[in-house]
């Protein structure tokens, strides 16, 4: 009797901390689509480093415009050439990748009009990208994972219609991820309004191109401002750190590997909303081997 009053607490106690570090455990995620050199979708996902891929971009979609895919030097989707990622966005997914379409991005017309449009373009992505069903599907029949909102430009009215929109669609059977890539200026002035839908699975912050709250030059105060403020101010499932891949890949924000792993990883990890870390980009991170670097430590 006495033996087993002992074991049952040890045990317990292992099984408490089992799961505090599988909540803690982080997965990479990376967007891949914007430079032809950068290998194919496929061999990103077996590359083994990533848990999350976002192909960019949807840069024109909106106001009664004609949506157009570009994936850069990778396919040409008006002819049905990207279709031929039906079956590689098939293979992440069967290794539990989750793949999804990034709207948006840095250089693109898009913009949503009203709540008719909002839900028209919701109506669009289900039936072209996800669920759905459409007489030309631009990545053939694979169903992605779900939507990210990487908004840059235009308006920033009726994202948080899209987003309510899209959601709707879990209620059909499959669920539909919802990501987003805001600025880390907070509020991010073009999806601070979706954001507070509560609806987000992951929210994948951009701590670079903005000092006020990237890191600098060996400091970390305003990043850990910023990733606190993010982590409780706004509800969502998961919070990333979106960081480029290289030094080259973005204006400034560049965090050393080392740095990451040692500095800065320790600390936002002990966030209960942390869920890992996301970077631009797949070429950027072939090229520099950033994600190899970090990967144990994510």
């Amino acid at each position: 009797m006495a033996t087993k009053n002992l074991v049952t607490p040890l045990v317990l106690s292992f099984l408490t901390l089992t799961l505090f570090q599988t909540s803690n455990a982080g997965g990479i995620a990376i967007y891949w689509g914007q430079n032809g050199n950068e290998g194919t979708l496929q061999d990103t996902c077996a590359t083994g480093l990533y848990a999350y891929v976002n192909l960019a971009f949807l840069i024109q979609f909106g106001s009664g415009q004609t949506p157009v895919l570009n994936l850069a030097g990778h396919c040409d989707p008006s002819s049905g050439g990207c279709q031929i990622l039906s079956d590689q966005i098939k293979y992440c997914q069967k290794y539990g990748i989750k793949v999804m379409l990034s709207l948006g991005g840095g250089v693109g017309s898009y913009s949503l009009s009203s709540e008719a449009d909002a839900k028209n373009v919701s109506q669009y992505l289900w039936n072209n990208y996800l669920g759905g069903k459409s007489s030309f599907r631009p990545l053939g029949d694979a169903v992605l994972d779900g939507i990210d909102f990487d908004i840059e430009l235009g308006s920033t009215e009726y994202y948080d219609v899209l987003a309510e929109s899209l959601f709707g669609y879990n209620y059909k059977g499959s669920k539909v991820y919802l990501t987003a890539a805001p600025q880390c200026p907070f509020p991010d002035s073009h999806l601070g309004a979706a954001l507070n839908t509560g609806l987000f699975d992951y929210v994948w912050v951009q701590f670079y191109n903005n000092p006020p709250c990237q890191y600098s030059n060996g400091n970390t105060t305003n990043l850990f401002n910023s990733w606190d403020l993010w982590t409780t101010s706004v509800r969502a499932g998961r919070f990333f750190m979106g960081l480029p891949a290289a030094e080259q890949a973005a204006g400034s924000g560049f965090i050393p590997a080392d740095v990451l792993t040692s500095q800065v990883l320790p600390v936002i990890k002990k966030s209960p909303k942390y869920g890992g870390v996301m970077l631009w980009s797949r070429y950027w991170d072939e090229t520099s081997g950033y994600s190899s670097a970090i990967k144990s430590s994510v």
